[in-house]
């Protein structure tokens, strides 16, 4: 997208406001895709999580895209985004039995992360096929908090606990259909990831009667100018061959899926933001916008490095500048960043803010969330709405004779 179409965006629809590029997302489905050409039975579950407005979800459906699940409030908006129930899989944790037999009952893939419900489940429903998440102990991912493959992590049955697993599902006669494994976000080095997969291969060999066998996802996206990335396409090729070799060797053709989100979406997001106040102090010069953490938190909660740019100047001089928010607490999306001139009323934009970004946005502050734009075939389209006030109360009770009495007798005394 172009500086002016960005601008022309802001002022239609104000500020702040998040884009997302349809075309990045159909170019990096694809780049996927192609990256497993020689892989006979491929299926992307695109995860709803990472940005699951239901224009995105009717676009990934329209790819061919099945949906990653985590809730089952993201089952039932992929249901009304158009997926079929079968190319919706459901991977929660933590959550309740019931709300598992809820997904169940909707025809979505079932996948447990955990012995106590794998138990429960296969004894009240032996014949609704089950995924099973695995923890292979293998530590990847960009920042400890999404790294979810270590033998710390909550998630994923561990791989020492086959033994058990084995005899649940024996005793229970439970029918597994697939094997699942997530190791964790902005997994660099493939070497790992290839690693993990041979865990995951033999812990297949238990089980007789596999469809598909999911490697989860993690892939990293560059997120400022030279900025490294997963090698998809050395990743595709040196997976395939493990895969097809396996598949020979179980003596069936399972599917290869996987759950890109962030590899899908990052980078064709866009979040734009009015600068309120250029203020110098003693120690560097801000730039406050009129956002903050409760829009765009991953900065706060991951560190993460969105690269900032004035597309109000693009041809100023360049001058370092630290990014703030109005939040009433350390509030900050970039230090000592180098930026073209910024004065008080121009746009910046925040690059790579379509995952993880507006799905984590908060009413903080009692601010109202943005809108959000999604621009398709040269066209600017409103896919959300901005909050306004009436949203912020529409749910709160306001039960306002409860403290009448206690002012009444409070002014007698």
């Amino acid at each position: 997208m172009k500086n002016a179409d960005l601008l022309k965006i802001a002022k239609t629809y104000g500020n702040p406001v998040y884009v997302y590029d349809s075309e990045k997302i159909i170019s990096q489905f694809n780049r996927l895709t192609n990256a497993f050409k020689g892989v006979k039975r491929l299926r992307l579950n695109y995860a709803a999580k990472a940005l699951s407005n239901i224009s995105i979800l009717r676009l990934m459906n329209s790819l061919g895209s099945g949906l990653d699940t985590v809730s089952i409030q993201e089952v039932q908006l992929g249901l009304m985004a158009g997926f079929k129930p079968e190319s919706i899989i459901y991977t929660p944790n933590g959550v309740s039995l019931e709300e598992i037999e809820e997904a169940a009952k909707l025809g979505v893939q079932i996948n447990i992360d955990n012995l106590s419900v794998l138990e429960q489940f296969g004894s009240k429903h032996p014949d609704i096929p089950v995924c099973i998440r695995i923890n292979p102990h293998v530590m990847a991912g960009g920042n400890s908090n999404i790294s979810v493959g270590h033998i710390d992590s909550k998630f994923g049955i561990s791989i020492h606990q086959i033994p058990h697993l084995l005899r649940i599902v024996e005793l229970t006669q439970m029918n597994i259909n697939g094997i699942h494994m997530h190791t964790g976000s902005d997994i660099l080095d493939i070497d790992v990831f290839l690693y993990a997969s041979e865990i995951l291969f033999e812990t297949a060999k238990n089980f007789k009667n596999l469809d598909f066998i999911d490697f989860g996802s993690g892939f990293k996206v560059p997120y400022k100018e030279g900025d490294i990335e997963t090698n998809v396409e050395e990743l595709g090729k040196k997976l395939t061959d493990k895969f097809n070799t396996f598949c020979k060797e179980y003596g069936k053709e399972l599917t290869l899926a996987f759950e890109p989100g962030k590899f899908l979406v990052s980078e064709a997001g866009y979040f734009l933001a009015k600068v309120n106040v250029v203020k110098q102090t003693t120690s560097t010069v801000f730039a406050s916008v009129d956002s903050g953490f409760n829009h765009l938190i991953r900065p706060m909660l991951y560190g993460a490095n969105h690269t900032i740019e004035n597309i109000s100047n693009p041809q100023g001089r360049e001058r370092y500048y630290s990014v703030v928010g109005y939040i009433c607490e350390t509030d900050t999306f970039g230090n000592n960043r180098r930026i073209n001139e910024i004065s008080e009323g121009d746009i910046l934009c925040f690059k790579n803010a379509g995952a993880y970004c507006f799905t984590m946005a908060s009413n903080y502050n009692s601010r109202f969330r943005p809108s959000e734009v999604l621009w398709h075939d040269g066209k600017a389209l409103l896919i959300r709405e901005r909050e306004s006030f009436d949203d912020l109360v529409r749910n709160q009770v306001d039960v306002k004779n409860l403290f009448t009495s206690e002012k009444a007798e409070i002014a007698v005394k």
